[in-house]
């Protein structure tokens, strides 16, 4: 006999402003706790030391995760010119130091080569997998391993301001991911002086941007209230860059049961990938065929 899940059935997105010290898991358990939601997962983990746009889905708004993990995210950073350090940012330990700093000019001319297709070498202190092993406990064991590098999109990597000789803020759109550390260091060494990561802020993420946000002291001071659940935004939020598709009502109770149902549609072409509503409310998210739409995700709202 399948166990019953505690809590109560509540989907949607939460968009919280994270502030510096907690994990991603610790504010979804936060939020997961305040609304009494029975399920909560996030899209796109943000360390600790780095603040802002943290997407948290509930319930069954954690089936359109994928769409925003995939989705281009935007970052504000700043970094520290002169000084590496063993984890890429202000924690670590500095390695190597330079007298030289480059000129706004050199910044600009060296983040051309940082964008479109890249490949990066994610940090030694991360939690890619090595060998079944994180990087970051096999770094902290002082073990010798190797990272592989990974492909990355970067739309844009921009100087946004110079606010003294040791420090640069900078503004990036990039694909999934990518380490914004791992940005700071390559360019510190292709401009000879060295660099880390000291702020990193992220200011929105695929259709979500720090206005749709509450802070984590919101949501404590709403905890249980449901006035919290007033800042839910609605699950097909995520799917904003996915057509809508609206179904029969035979074809709403064909998807629901994972099979294919009729839609009505025009301009669709066969194989794209679509949401299903009834009635405005969302029903399933597959691919087109002929009049009809095969699920692969259905909502059971």
């Amino acid at each position: 006999m399948a166990r019953r899940k505690k809590g109560r059935d509540v989907s949607g997105w939460m968009i919280i402003d994270k502030p510096l010290g907690p994990s991603s898991a610790a504010v979804v358990n936060k939020v997961k706790w305040a609304l009494g939601a029975n399920k909560a997962g996030h899209a796109g983990t943000l360390d600790p030391e780095a603040t802002g746009l943290l997407a948290i889905a509930l319930g069954e708004a954690t089936k359109t995760v994928p769409y925003i993990a995939d989705a281009l995210k935007a970052y504000r950073f700043t970094i520290r010119l002169g000084q590496a350090t063993n984890t890429d940012d202000g924690e670590g330990e500095v390695t190597a130091s330079s007298d030289q700093r480059p000129s706004d000019a050199d910044i600009t001319a060296a983040l051309s080569q940082f964008t479109g297709d890249i490949m990066q070498v994610p940090p030694k202190f991360s939690a890619v997998k090595i060998d079944g092993a994180r990087a970051y406990k096999l770094a902290r064991d002082d073990e010798a391993f190797e990272i592989a590098a990974r492909p990355l999109f970067v739309e844009e990597l921009t100087l946004a301001s110079r606010p003294d000789a040791d420090h640069a803020v900078l503004e990036m759109i990039c694909g999934k991911g990518g380490y914004v550390r791992a940005i700071a260091r390559d360019l510190g060494e292709k401009l000879g002086c060295f660099a880390h990561v000291t702020a990193l802020r992220r200011i929105w993420s695929g259709p979500f941007d720090l206005d749709d946000a509450i802070t984590l002291d919101q949501v404590e001071a709403l905890a249980k209230d449901p006035a919290l659940d007033t800042h839910l935004l609605p699950l097909e939020t995520a799917l904003a860059d996915l057509p809508e598709l609206a179904a029969t009502p035979e074809g709403a109770a064909r998807l629901k049961n994972g099979n294919p149902g009729m839609v009505i549609a025009s301009g669709v072409d066969y194989g794209t990938e679509c949401w299903v509503s009834l009635d405005g409310a969302p029903v399933a998210i597959g691919h087109y065929h002929a009049g009809e739409v095969a699920p692969a995700r259905v909502f059971n709202l």
